[in-house]
């Protein structure tokens, strides 16, 4: 995720970042400048049609129109926020529940149990790690010490691998209390935390795998598109070929706000605007082992 300072705004008027989507849409705008230029060559010099009032009347139908895309596009942009942001909620209650059963589980084992407080040290953090992976579609990697835990070295990479780890978590619970080092209640206490790791999986798998529906992205594309055809056989009457930048510029504003909702909307791959759950990661990895 690309870090800001949202106070110096007058700077991002002549920065041009990688993610910026002037630089995506470069080709597709020379096109429907050139595409307008076209248009107002043929009403202005071969035909000349200024005086076709029925042309003329094509401007009533952007006028309607324009609302109409605008209200899509709000939409799509606000749905397709609503899911990073949802992203971002299930990421934050994953690190504090991975704090909470820290915290709980150095209150619960002895200070000198080195060897149930290296688990949990390693295996908390271990899911954050291993979910960021998930989600992302790329193959876990991790340097398991099988002598120190051997039950580590049981995880099968081409299953679901954060269910592994979380059953790894509660399999090590559920012996501590056959061992009597935790009691009952202590054990109702931490498991909210571990019934919660999978809860935040879940939710993170259903924005991934939950698109938007391909008839209603498919329908906006065509909208934006026939739209901006439409513009330049009214814009000549009353621009000239002042037209070929503004409409340029009108399709640049819509499309730009399309491709934005199309990054945001899957907030857990490698662009630029996706949530850095691989930096999360790592944050949750140092605080438990602060607390442990």
């Amino acid at each position: 995720m690309i870090t800001y300072n949202p106070k110096d705004w007058f700077t991002f008027v002549f920065r041009f970042h990688k993610a910026d989507t002037l630089r995506k849409l470069v080709p597709l705008i020379l096109g429907i400048c050139a595409y307008t230029a076209l248009i107002a060559f043929l009403e202005l010099r071969v035909f000349q049609l200024s005086q076709n009032n029925y042309l003329k009347n094509i401007s009533m139908m952007n006028n309607l129109l324009s609302f109409v895309i605008s209200m899509l596009l709000v939409f799509r942009t606000n749905t397709a926020y609503d899911r990073w942001w949802e992203g971002r909620k299930m990421w934050g209650s994953l690190v504090n529940n991975s704090r909470n059963l820290a915290i709980k589980m150095n209150a619960i084992l002895d200070p000198a149990d080195e060897g149930n407080r290296s688990f949990f040290r390693r295996v908390i953090p271990m899911y954050a790690n291993v979910l960021s992976r998930h989600l992302g579609e790329e193959s876990t990697r991790l340097a398991l010490d099988d002598k120190e835990h051997p039950e580590l070295g049981e995880l099968d990479h081409a299953k679901h691998v954060p269910n592994q780890v979380a059953t790894l978590l509660v399999k090590r619970v559920n012996r501590l209390y056959q061992e009597k080092i935790i009691t009952g209640d202590q054990l109702i206490i931490i498991n909210g935390e571990l019934q919660s790791f999978t809860d935040v999986c879940g939710a993170c798998e259903r924005i991934k795998n939950t698109p938007i529906p391909f008839s209603y992205s498919v329908f906006l594309k065509k909208f934006i598109f026939f739209y901006v055809m439409t513009l330049p056989l009214s814009f000549v009457f009353s621009l000239g070929y002042i037209a070929v930048p503004v409409v340029g510029f009108i399709f640049y504003v819509l499309a730009s706000l399309e491709l934005i909702a199309e990054e945001i909307e899957d907030p857990f791959g490698n662009d630029e605007n996706d949530l850095p759950t691989q930096k999360i990661s790592s944050n949750i990895k140092k605080h438990v082992q602060e607390i442990l």
